[in-house]
């Protein structure tokens, strides 16, 4: 992988979300890249960011909206990589405001395509997120369409044209919004911590995993296909328990005197987290890490052999959903959550407040 990334271009968007600014990390400090180039339509974040990567003169970051497709043209210029993780992520937000999903997760992917195509850009990469399987929302519905949007990009393209090709994983915990940054707040206030219900399961996995894997699809990929990544499974009350146990004296409060509120799901929220439904078993293979599935309409003007190093298996019968995995035990995740230091703040993650909003 260190051969394929030496002296390559890259261009990622959303640089300064959670998986872009990792991105951005691992790539400067464990890879001999030329030129990286980062944009985001957040000025302070990009403005920190910069700060930050002040000492990577191949660095350079832009202030520019996907939205903007002549922007976003100029900057895939010259480029080898995309790596598009710009996007409207919360659920409540893009169903009060949907077209702002449609014009960021779904018309914005479009202008990553054609800058992509136009520039001759070799590989590109879109994240996805686990709520493009069975989608009971608006920002799930708008991320299907960006997987459909790429695995249509890579049917269609010609000759030596771009490959296209999706990840899709699960919770990235201690991301921003994401449940650790509350609980932990609310622990530290002295409770209660709030849980919407305790049946409910979910898949995780550390940030720093999250992007070493995006890398890899970008070496791994044919072309069309949908990367998803297998992680462990936790039910969210035992998250709960285990950080009330290990974070409740820190600050000042006994465990027992903690309590667990139970406030109800949100509207449209799943009681456990599809990554892969049962349609897409019938073309997927099994890999070390991950699953692949194979795009339903093959490429139209080229054809791709979709071999991998590694394959465990070219049948896959179950969907990979958390509800039938065997969840982590209380001992397995403390330890997760220790190893992948996400007890503790993130200096560079803002405070989170305390408070779960349910309109």
């Amino acid at each position: 992988m260190q051969s394929f990334f030496k002296g390559k271009k890259i261009l990622i968007t959303g640089a300064c979300g959670t998986i872009g600014r990792e991105l951005v990390r691992q790539l400067l400090e464990d890879f001999d890249i030329s030129e990286l180039i980062g944009i985001d339509n957040n000025e302070s974040e990009l403005f920190f960011l910069e700060q930050t990567f002040s000492k990577h003169p191949q660095a350079h970051f832009f202030l520019a909206d996907i939205r903007d497709k002549d922007k976003v043209e100029r900057a895939a210029r010259d480029m080898n990589v995309i790596f598009h993780t710009a996007a409207f992520k919360h659920v409540i937000l893009c169903e009060r405001s949907p077209f702002e999903a449609v014009q960021t997760n779904i018309l914005g992917i479009q202008n990553i395509i054609s800058a992509a195509i136009h520039n001759g850009v070799k590989n590109v990469v879109f994240t996805s997120s686990d709520k493009a399987v069975n989608p009971t929302n608006v920002m799930g519905t708008s991320k299907l369409m960006g997987e459909r949007l790429i695995t249509a990009a890579n049917s269609n393209a010609r000759g030596q044209g771009p490959l296209f090709s999706s990840t899709r994983f699960g919770n990235v915990l201690g991301s921003r919004g994401s449940v650790i940054p509350i609980f932990r707040e609310q622990i530290r206030n002295g409770g209660p911590v709030t849980l919407t219900d305790p049946e409910m399961t979910r898949f995780i996995m550390s940030i720093r995993e999250a992007v070493r894997l995006v890398i890899d699809s970008s070496f791994l990929m044919k072309g069309g296909e949908v990367f998803i990544t297998k992680m462990p499974v936790i039910r969210i009350k035992d998250l709960a328990e285990v950080m009330i146990e290990q974070l409740a004296s820190e600050y000042g409060h006994r465990p027992g005197d903690i309590s667990i509120e139970i406030i109800g799901t949100k509207p449209g929220e799943k009681m456990y987290e599809e990554l892969m439904n049962i349609e897409e078993t019938r073309r997927s293979i099994e890999l070390p890490r991950y699953f692949a599935v194979m795009p339903a309409f093959k490429g139209l003007y080229r054809s791709i052999q979709y071999e991998y190093p590694e394959v465990l298996s070219d049948k896959v019968t179950n969907p990979y959903h958390s509800g039938n995995e065997t969840p982590l035990t209380k001992a397995q995740l403390k330890e997760f959550l220790v190893q992948n230091q996400l007890l503790h703040e993130d200096p560079e993650i803002c405070k989170h407040p305390q408070e779960r909003y349910w309109p």
